[in-house]
């Protein structure tokens, strides 16, 4: 079978996005800017990705999950094309890898352990044999990648640290730090310092993400969806100006807040 045969065949699956890969990278006949890319160009363009398919799902926008999904799994196909390149490993070894770890972290499927526990404690059992994985760390926070969006390696890095005890154990003590960390940032403010009052706000932000984790919440998730509010709401509040003739910059701030405030209950009576 042909190159031409495999990529032009609908049927060939995921041989198909492989061998189409290939002719990307391919140095006489590629695609210039595919081949100039390297692991460090890609990176971002697959945690983009990612974000993408967390937005598709978030808005059950089923539709556009699937080619959400395909551009994250052309990034993985990617990264394993150019490492194959380099003569690193190749697309085989990661799904050979990732087969191998999933057997060995689900000893309640695949192997004799037993399937009567909660999904909680499986989740525990899986953290127990990551560990074990990984050895003896240096540092209880050791493996909490340093390019995760802040609010999640907040999350991450305070999770760690709660599994050796140093946690709060009251929700109430984590919002008194929270009046705490404000009560700090408006004396930086006081004193008029951008270094002072960048720290306590990166303080604030912390302890903030601490209390989701108290709270059962991602900070991340409710984050993204504050965003989602507010934008929605700023939409209906351009679109009420709109249909008088105006834009949010002919408006007194006034104005706005009404009209914010219409569409607010607008929302809350729909649902």
């Amino acid at each position: 079978m042909t190159s031409d045969d495999i990529i032009y065949d609908r049927t060939n699956g995921i041989l198909r996005l492989l061998e189409i890969m290939r002719r990307l990278r391919d140095p006489e006949i590629g695609c210039p800017w595919d081949i100039e890319q390297d692991f460090n160009s890609i990176a971002p363009y697959t945690i983009e990705e990612a974000y993408e398919v967390a937005d598709a799902i978030e808005r059950e926008a089923w539709d556009e999950l699937p080619g959400e999904l395909g551009d994250l799994l052309l990034n993985t196909i990617y990264h394993a094309q150019m490492a194959e390149e380099a003569g690193l490993f190749d697309f085989d070894t990661v799904v050979q890898t990732i087969s191998d770890k999933m057997i060995a972290r689900h000893p309640h499927v695949f192997g004799s352990e037993s399937r009567d526990k909660s999904a909680a404690q499986q989740l525990k059992d899986w953290e127990a044999i990551k560990a074990r994985e990984r050895g003896a760390p240096a540092s209880v926070l050791e493996g909490v990648a340093g390019n995760l969006p802040a609010l999640t390696r907040a999350f991450k890095l305070q999770n760690r640290a709660a599994r050796v005890g140093f946690d709060w154990p009251e929700t109430m003590q984590v919002i008194d730090k929270i009046r705490e960390e404000s009560a700090e940032l408006v004396e930086a403010q006081a004193e008029k310092s951008p270094d002072a009052i960048a720290e306590e706000f990166g303080d604030l932000l912390f302890v903030m993400a601490n209390l989701g984790r108290h709270l059962g919440v991602q900070p991340e998730e409710a984050l993204r969806k504050s965003n989602a509010k507010f934008t929605r709401r700023f939409n209906a509040l351009e679109a009420a100006l709109k249909a008088k003739g105006k834009a949010p910059q002919d408006s007194t701030l006034e104005e706005m807040d009404a009209l914010w405030d219409a569409a607010k209950a607008t929302e809350q009576n729909s649902e």
